[in-house]
């Protein structure tokens, strides 16, 4: 019988009840909670990406947006 840990998977998206493969890495922190260099990081598939991007941004809270590591946004 073979089990699978977390760390086997490959990284899904955040979005509520999404489960495509991560494509980006949305860095972002709350200035009222968090350090100035802290950054916690939501993942998004491509068609998530704007939606979750917008509702962090519209908080002041998205800092950067990157290829999440392992997806298809770093080949080519």
């Amino acid at each position: 019988m073979t089990t699978h840990s977390p760390v086997d998977e490959a990284p899904i998206c955040s979005a509520r009840g999404c489960r495509a493969p991560a494509e980006w890495a949305l860095r972002w922190r709350n200035p009222r909670l968090h350090e100035p260099d802290r950054r916690k990081t939501w993942l998004a598939c491509a068609a998530h990406r704007e939606s979750l991007g917008g509702f962090l941004d519209a908080r002041g809270f998205l800092r950067e947006v990157v290829p999440a590591p392992g997806s298809p946004t770093l080949e080519g």
